[in-house]
């Protein structure tokens, strides 16, 4: 595996399972979670850095907000390599008029196909006020499954099937809000995760009213 980035993190789906890139390549740390609740979504990620087993940083933002503030977007995986899908997926949005699903398909497309960009070693967590999506090298487009009432939760990372959980356990058995169900899967996340520190980032998406 190239020791650039971020690479010591297991890459994950929202199922926790683990992705091989293909020659023995595998993202192997950190914790992003996106979780959606009533008007409001929330995205969450740690500042941990590592290369190996050092910790090089702890304070990285590995979230982003694009298009003017209206979509969010987080990685899992080597830094430089998602700045460079962060720029193009942006493209994507103004090329599409902001619209998510369709910007997140044709990304997909684009890093499966080319051979440059199936080179890049990232996940990614994209979300806007009303849709969330995950999005890997493979082509592969996952949205979360719904909760009954509505909302749903979406994690990369080796620390995100235990973010997951306890997100999923809080939003099926408590009132909390979107933000408050994140904080507090992060924290669980990091005190089980060893590649997950408790400096976590936090962006908030609220969906308009639009009145009658």
């Amino acid at each position: 595996m190239r020791e650039t980035g971020l690479t010591g993190v297991d890459r994950q789906l929202a199922t926790g399972h683990p992705l091989d890139l293909g020659e023995g390549r595998r993202i192997r740390s950190t914790t992003v979670i996106c979780v959606r609740r009533g008007d409001r979504v929330v995205m969450a990620a740690d500042g941990q850095v590592s290369l190996g087993a050092t910790v090089m940083k702890g304070s990285a933002k590995k979230i982003r907000r694009l298009y003017n503030d209206k979509v969010l977007a987080g990685f899992a995986g080597s830094t430089a390599d998602a700045f460079s899908l962060f720029s193009r997926f942006e493209a994507k949005l103004e090329q599409y008029a902001g619209n998510l699903g369709r910007s997140a398909v044709e990304l997909a497309k684009d890093w499966r196909t080319d051979k440059m960009l199936r080179q890049l070693e990232a996940l990614l967590i994209v979300a806007d006020p009303h849709q969330t999506l995950m999005l890997s090298g493979t082509g592969d487009v996952i949205e979360p499954d719904p909760f009954p009432g509505g909302g749903g939760i979406m994690t990369i990372g080796s620390g995100g099937s235990y973010a997951q959980a306890a997100a999923k356990a809080l939003m099926e058995n408590t009132d909390l809000d979107a933000r408050q169900i994140a904080e507090k899967a992060m924290k669980i996340a990091g005190e089980i995760c060893i590649y997950t520190n408790d400096q976590v980032t936090y962006e908030e998406l609220v969906a308009e009213t639009v009145k009658a």
